[in-house]
């Protein structure tokens, strides 16, 4: 039986299903807790220091969580984070109910969430490649329905009933997204076991975090993977700080509008993700993912470019769908290539640098706005878009692909070396004696 007909396991359905319940809990809060911050104050400086403090831990911790995460247990990590959280949301909820909520007590709810979702999403990535057995086919497949699912509930649902279950108190949307955790943790903890990697000699974190790091570094497959989200990052945030106001004074879009404005966005997202598969077995996934960056790239000048509301609609349907197929495909590579026991650390490293490029792009956007009009940073972002796929193409492409594939299914439980098969440098992780 080949691969192409393999059926995912019973245990990813329950996966599956976990990631969908905890979407939605993630939804919920996504849209309430920036409106409870709103019922609390009208400083725009301490609504932003509630958003900021959920991607502070990505941006502190990211590599030292993926060496904390490829020590552990993950599944165990999974579902004690999940129920940790579920008990965390608690507080805020109960000063909600008390009247007593602040602005310090959300941002540290919001900070100690952010951390969860660290522990959470890392142990999560690694934990996927080993139930599945490493098959790129059925990965694909996998994170393809992970990521739709995740696009639906977080970026359909789950904003109107946070916000619908703010009009019944505060303490609401915060209960709700509590028992999505706790549901979350009770799924994750039915999940099976998967052997633990074998285990380095016994270093430092700090050590091992740094040739997490390096391994991402040394290896030219996977830092173009990371070089992807990280350049995106900036590119999209430049966008995002402007599109409100690039919507309301270049299109004539009131709010309503808007909402639909991202409502399209998040369409062409679920359609990307859900051909992004058929789109790796007609082109190859190093051309693939060279090809949804270029059209990222071209949607966003279209965007630039729009001067009605039906072009810019079409503009960011075409951007989701690339950002969508891309956000499975790179995914799945990562997790096929990559040895086990450094699983957490390449994943943590990737998402951290994608983290830390997210501020760089907002300030970027908004001083481009504020300098030379609200159209710059939409063109700006698109030159950095096919500026990244021009130098990423020959790091991504179908060749390289297929040896770390190759080199991956040799190497099995043996000893590690860069995926696509470039030589092993000095202080290369597994190569230090």
């Amino acid at each position: 039986m080949t691969t192409s007909v393999q059926k995912l396991p019973t245990g990813f359905r329950r996966l599956w299903t976990a990631q969908t319940v905890s979407s939605l809990g993630d939804g919920v809060s996504h849209a309430a807790l920036p409106l409870i911050a709103l019922t609390l104050t009208r400083d725009p400086m301490a609504l932003a220091v509630v958003t900021a403090a959920g991607t502070l831990p990505w941006l502190l911790l990211g590599v030292l969580g993926g060496a904390l995460v490829d020590r552990w247990d993950r599944r165990r990590t999974m579902w004690v984070v999940d129920a940790a959280r579920a008990a965390l949301l608690a507080i805020p909820a109960a000063a909600a109910a008390l009247d007593v909520l602040s602005i310090p007590l959300l941002a540290a709810t919001a900070f100690l969430l952010g951390l969860g979702g660290l522990f959470f999403d890392t142990a999560a990535t690694a934990y996927l490649p080993d139930l599945l057995g490493r098959d790129p086919v059925l990965l694909e497949r996998a994170n393809s329905r992970l990521r739709s699912t995740q696009t639906a509930m977080s970026g359909f649902a789950g904003p109107p009933a946070g916000s619908a279950l703010l009009a019944l108190g505060r303490a609401v949307p915060l209960l709700a997204d509590a028992v999505s955790f706790a549901l979350s943790a009770l799924l994750v903890r039915s999940l099976p076991a998967v052997p633990r990697p074998v285990q380095e000699s016994r270093e430092s974190l700090l050590r091992q975090a740094r040739a997490g790091a390096s391994y991402v570094f040394g290896d030219r497959l996977l830092l173009g993977l990371a070089l992807r989200p990280a350049v995106g990052n900036v590119a999209f945030l430049a966008v995002e700080t402007v599109l409100a106001l690039f919507a309301h004074d270049r299109l004539g879009i009131d709010t309503y509008g808007f909402g639909l404005l991202l409502t399209a966005e998040a369409t062409g997202g679920l359609l990307g993700a859900g051909i992004a598969s058929r789109l790796a077995r007609r082109l190859g996934t190093g051309t693939a993912l060279t090809c949804t960056a270029a059209i990222e790239g071209l949607a966003v000048l279209g965007l630039a470019s729009a001067s009605n509301p039906y072009a810019a609609g079409l503009a960011l349907a075409v951007c989701g769908a690339g950002m969508g197929a891309t956000m499975v495909l790179a995914p799945s590579l990562r997790q096929a290539i990559v040895p086990a026991h450094l699983m957490g650390r390449v994943a943590s490293t990737s998402r951290m640098l994608a983290m830390c490029a997210a501020p760089l792009g907002a300030f970027l956007g908004g001083w481009l706005a504020t300098t030379h009009g609200v159209r710059t940073p939409l063109y700006a972002a698109a030159g950095l878009l096919l500026a990244m796929t021009a130098v990423t193409a020959s790091m991504t492409s179908n060749r390289r692909v297929e040896v770390a594939l190759q080199a991956a299914a040799q190497a099995e439980d043996g000893p590690d070396r860069p995926a696509s098969g470039a030589p092993a440098r000095e202080g290369a992780p597994g190569l230090s004696g």
